[in-house]
């Protein structure tokens, strides 16, 4: 009779631990290469699988692309078009949406993405003097093509300096050895336009950087994160898409500043989830 009492208490309580919260997925390894971007980004995401139970961590590696592989990190955010161009070279996708879909085309057996943020993006762009948009009537990048053969351009060494710019085959670059000593020329007038990206917090106040709006002239780098497929469950895949759905520019712009200033990456990506909640 007690076996039977005992054996009833049992089955009794099967349906209540079914009904209880959800048990938080495996931990995870959220990837990152090192630099002040890439890891905000990752500390950022882990923020996001914690809100929602999941115990996330970051990891630094050479390559998180292949440590993915390896198994060694389970997520690895980046941006859309440099992922594209590790996965697929040269690729003439331009837009958001054709970066997107050709990056995912792109990736490798086994790993998948989560959607890219449509507001946040740390792509190439083109600054000059306020003086040179008002001579040009226009404060977008289509103008730059329309004065191609005046134009002369400058980068920081070893950014990104595009050839082209839609069908506006720029000089050859002039190389400086810091932000501030390019934008110092820009201002001069020694060059027309200076290579930066639309997240860079180096811009100074008085440099208008030009807008790239449809056709997109130049190749989309918003925001995304890769994942091991068969390592994520839904609710660790809906914290990275919420994500997506909330993170912006000018969020990113803010939280690379207060990380370049000194403050720590894993404080700066709680408290900006705190201020924006998943979910909402």
């Amino acid at each position: 009779m007690r076996r039977l009492v005992i054996a009833l208490a049992i089955l009794l309580a099967l349906p209540v631990a079914g009904c209880g919260a959800p048990h938080p997925g495996p931990s995870l390894t959220v990837g990152t290469s090192g630099d002040t971007e890439t890891t905000l980004l990752a500390n950022i995401y882990s923020a996001a699988l914690r809100y929602y139970g999941t115990d996330a961590r970051v990891s630094t590696s050479p390559d998180p692309l292949v440590a993915l592989d390896a198994g060694e990190v389970t997520v690895v955010p980046g941006f859309t078009g440099r992922l594209l161009e590790r996965f697929s070279p040269g690729s003439a996708a331009r837009s958001a949406e054709q970066v997107y879909r050709a990056m995912v085309g792109a990736l490798p057996e086994g790993v998948a993405a989560g959607d890219y943020a449509v507001a946040a993006e740390d792509k190439s762009a083109l600054a000059v003097t306020a003086a040179t948009a008002d001579s040009w009537g226009s404060r977008e990048l289509s103008a730059l093509v329309d004065h191609c053969g005046a134009v002369t351009v400058g980068s920081v060494t070893g950014g990104a300096a595009p050839a082209t710019v839609g069908s506006c085959a720029l000089p050859s670059v002039r190389q400086y050895g810091s932000a501030a000593a390019m934008f110092d020329a820009l201002q001069a007038g020694f060059i027309t336009a200076a290579w930066t990206s639309t997240a860079n917090t180096s811009v100074p106040t008085g440099a208008v950087v030009l807008v790239d709006r449809k056709p997109t002239l130049l190749q989309a780098q918003n925001v995304v994160a890769l994942y091991s497929r068969n390592e994520i469950d839904t609710m660790q895949l809906r914290a990275i898409n919420e994500l997506a759905g909330v993170l912006d520019t000018a969020s990113l712009v803010d939280m690379l500043h207060q990380v370049e200033t000194g403050a720590d990456a894993h404080a700066v990506a709680e408290n900006w989830l705190a201020a924006n909640p998943l979910g909402r």
